[in-house]
């Protein structure tokens, strides 16, 4: 039986409009976006959006109307910003968030290719930049849409008519894609109430509070970091921005600009713990950190408690798709479903499983994207009942879920089902052993057999059997060895098993 939430309340804010509005008249002089070299206050940003966003109004106008004319009903014009800086990408996100457009986010450090596809299978008709390669690869591509700067938009002349009012709440305003850490990205849209939900989570359980100094460093191109910059904003605090991950460990801001909440991939809060116990004084001031994108391992954990001993740590469960589902305040390696979720799993063949059982999870909640743009190669995301899933797969008891990896993730192996992340979490902990993954291979007798590939100087193979001997059943212990340099990970610090796999597969793996 579906686990059953308690009705959430109804979002309160589905644009970042209002709340920026009303700190832009009541409180002008706050600070709203921090960068290493560059600030804005709720005044500035309030003006500098407006004016922003019907520059880009007028200019859209008269280039062309929408790249998506074919989609039925019509979708808003799609605005992909290419911004070298995370703090002038903050600024193009809030300007084009307060029209009736789609906006999307391009790493401005992708190779070229790369952001030619998306800039082109997402159907930007415009794309705010100041990359002279993309600008260039562009124009060479015959591109028929918009390029255009930041500076372009602020030198256009004041225009008399008013400024255009951000989309209805059911409306579109977000592409985003998966991470791909089990295939090809997916691209899907984000609507104004959809986010309003996420918002309501971030208040509630995240800390995300008016005047909370917030750093969330890397690019806006990570969807936990732009996420973050909306719920920042939303909430009225004030959100410190950096282009790198590294500013974290390698700069003092985070004492200097008086940061009290952090949010972040597990593998940047990994390495802050390190940092802090080499200049203590720097972090005394975080009492809260979020993250989100990863597992977060227990050892993880214990090593921010000693090092950061006055600050709380939130691990997050949930997805782009579908929003927020959960955090580990459970315990014991559960997640705790949010109020507002209802969740159930399933078996392959779509039917409920007994609590306890392993099986796909299928939430519904006010946060859940309704399907993958047309063209992307992907099963549905939801059934006709509403009900939503990414082939997560794991163990629900009553409004506790234990997540052992997606889809993909859980094989077999001699007949005994083995869940790799599992297999992963076992080795949690062990001296010598600092990245990992569990992965599948081919076996003639068993059909599947695990194996264990480690990153760089790692114990050696017969100790990295004994730790598995004592820690896992014997279906579920590694088979074969292997180490490489380094192990393919996404933007965001998620280490990618299919690509893993394939590293091993071809020979480039030491075993």
């Amino acid at each position: 039986m579906p686990s059953s939430p308690r009705k959430p309340a109804p979002g309160v804010l589905t644009s970042l409009s209002p709340m920026l509005r009303r700190v832009a008249a009541e409180d002008p002089d706050r600070l709203a976006i921090v960068g290493r070299d560059a600030r804005m206050t709720y005044g500035e940003l309030h003006t500098d959006s407006r004016r922003t966003s019907t520059a880009l109004a007028h200019t859209l106008a008269d280039a062309c109307a929408t790249a998506t004319s074919g989609a039925h009903p019509p979708l808003p014009p799609v605005v992909a910003i290419c911004l070298s800086t995370a703090f002038d990408t903050a600024r193009a996100v809030v300007a084009v968030e307060a029209g009736a457009r789609i906006l999307t986010v391009v790493d401005a450090h992708w190779p070229v290719a790369l952001q030619m596809q998306l800039i082109v299978t997402t159907g930007a008709a415009a794309v705010i930049t100041d990359v002279p390669t993309i600008r260039a690869a562009l124009h060479s591509a015959g591109w028929w849409g918009l390029v255009v700067g930041l500076d372009d938009l602020a030198r256009t002349p004041s225009l008399a008519s008013t400024h255009a009012e951000a989309s209805a709440d059911d409306a579109p305003f977000l592409m985003l894609t998966s991470s791909g850490t089990t295939g090809p990205p997916k691209a899907f849209l984000k609507t104004r109430r959809q986010y309003a939900a996420n918002i309501d989570v971030s208040r509630d359980h995240l800390g995300a509070r008016e005047r909370v100094a917030t750093f969330a460093p890397g690019p806006m191109s990570y969807s936990l970091t732009l996420y973050t910059l909306f719920e920042v904003l939303a909430t009225g605090g004030r959100m410190h921005v950096a282009d790198r991950l590294d500013e974290l460990w390698l700069s003092s801001r985070v004492h200097d600009e008086r940061i009290t909440r952090l949010v972040a991939v597990p593998a940047a809060v990994t390495a802050l713990t390190d940092a802090a116990r080499r200049h203590p004084a720097r972090y005394d001031g975080i009492d809260l950190i979020v993250t989100g994108g990863a597992g977060f391992p227990a050892s993880a954990r214990a090593a921010v408690a000693d090092a950061l001993p006055h600050a709380r740590t939130i691990s997050y469960f949930g997805t782009g798709e579908l929003g927020f589902i959960g955090d580990d305040r459970a315990g014991h390696d559960s997640i705790r479903l949010y109020p507002q979720v209802e969740a159930r799993v399933r078996g392959d063949d779509g039917s409920d499983l007994e609590p306890g059982a392993l099986g796909n999870l299928w939430v519904r909640s006010p946060s859940c994207s309704a399907a993958y743009l047309a063209g992307t190669p992907s099963a549905p995301l939801t059934d006709g009942d509403g009900w939503a899933s990414v082939h997560d797969q794991g163990r629900l008891r009553g409004r506790d879920f234990t997540f052992v990896g997606r889809g993909g993730d859980v094989v077999t192996t001699g007949g005994h089902t083995v869940a790799l992340d599992e297999v992963e979490r076992a080795f949690d902990g062990m001296p010598g052993l600092s990245a990992w993954c569990a992965i599948a291979e081919s076996d003639d007798r068993l059909g599947l057999r695990i194996a264990l590939v480690t990153e760089g100087d790692a114990p050696p193979a017969a100790e990295l059997r004994r730790w598995a001997r004592e820690r896992l059943a014997p279906a579920a212990r590694p088979r074969r060895w292997h180490t490489v340099a380094e192990l393919p990970r996404t933007a965001g610090g998620k280490i990618r098993r299919a690509a893993v796999a394939d590293l091993v597969a071809v020979g480039r793996g030491r075993s």
